[in-house]
């Protein structure tokens, strides 16, 4: 949403041209989840990724002592339903080798580390791996109409807004878990992400986006209505008015670039073998700007 807002209002626009930049060209890619940002990032086709943490994690670790990849900011702290129509599953230890989990990318995605955390609460140390088996990678959209058709082999779908919110609709469709209840309260959902050669080359760039999404978050905040109806005209989305801003006014959903309990995904993915170095502290992750933020 902070991106839609920007886009739409033309907001990194406005602020390279008071930078002194002019005008300013500026192409956004919509892809279908964290991992592949990463690759149009590390092949230069990207600029600025977003993605969950997971994505984020794996690579800063990876490019660490490199292209050192890092955080901008974070854009919000928003929960991730876990969600199925197998009426037999009333929590992680009912699935069974008849049910196939969608999730945006197995192993890595946002979605698949929470999913490994709640598993090894679930079923003990080192157990995190216990569902794997079950997850299939699939973008948002497919995964929710797999498992909304009820004839695929999808039985349960663990995603994002709006799209978790529009499955509880369905009086078929059960929640299993959220992700804050793994977390143990909220949690940054999506960040923002640059290799360390963007941010010391483009210095006024990096100033004008990060300008440009303190301003979308201030209308964010500001007009709840108004910025609904964008993004339902944005996304030419059919989703009803009075639905999105029923999600934009959950108090378990703010937009905030704060980041939140990024330490815990770090320290558990490195503690399962994801990435092999885990930070000392949350601020090693991102760029110097974010720093005076209360962070995790």
């Amino acid at each position: 949403l902070p991106l839609i807002v920007m886009e739409q209002k033309q907001l990194f626009e406005k602020h390279t041209k008071a930078a002194g930049l002019g005008d300013t060209k500026i192409t956004w890619l919509q892809l279908a989840a964290g991992p592949a940002m990463n690759d149009a990032l590390l092949s230069g086709n990207l600029d600025i990724a977003t993605g969950g943490q997971g994505p984020f994690i794996v690579i800063w670790a990876r490019t660490k002592g490199g292209l050192n990849v890092k955080g901008l900011s974070a854009m919000n702290s928003m929960p991730l339903y876990l969600n199925t129509i197998n009426p037999a599953v009333k929590t992680l230890r009912d699935f069974t080798d008849k049910d196939r989990i969608a999730l945006p990318a197995v192993k890595v995605s946002y979605q698949a580390v929470t999913l490994q955390m709640a598993a090894e609460q679930a079923f003990g140390p080192g157990k995190h791996d216990a569902l794997d088996r079950l997850t299939v990678s699939m973008s948002h959209p497919d995964g929710f109409n797999a498992m909304m058709s009820g004839r695929s082999e999808i039985t349960a779908h663990f995603t994002s807004a709006p799209f978790m919110y529009q499955q509880l609709e369905d009086p078929r469709v059960k929640r299993v878990l959220s992700s804050y209840e793994v977390i143990g309260g909220p949690a940054t959902f999506n960040l923002l992400w640059a290799t360390s050669k963007f941010h010391d080359q483009s210095p006024k760039t990096y100033r004008a986006f990060m300008a440009a999404l303190d301003e979308a978050m201030q209308l964010i905040d500001a007009d709840k209505t108004a910025i609904a109806k964008l993004w339902i005209d944005a996304e030419k989305s059919k989703l009803s008015q009075a639905f999105v801003e029923k999600i934009l006014r959950d108090p378990e959903n703010v937009f905030t670039t704060t980041p939140q309990n990024v330490m815990k995904y770090a320290e558990f993915m490195q503690k399962v073998g994801a990435i092999k170095e885990k930070p000392a502290k949350w601020s090693d992750m991102f760029f110097p700007e974010i720093h005076g933020k209360p962070g995790s």
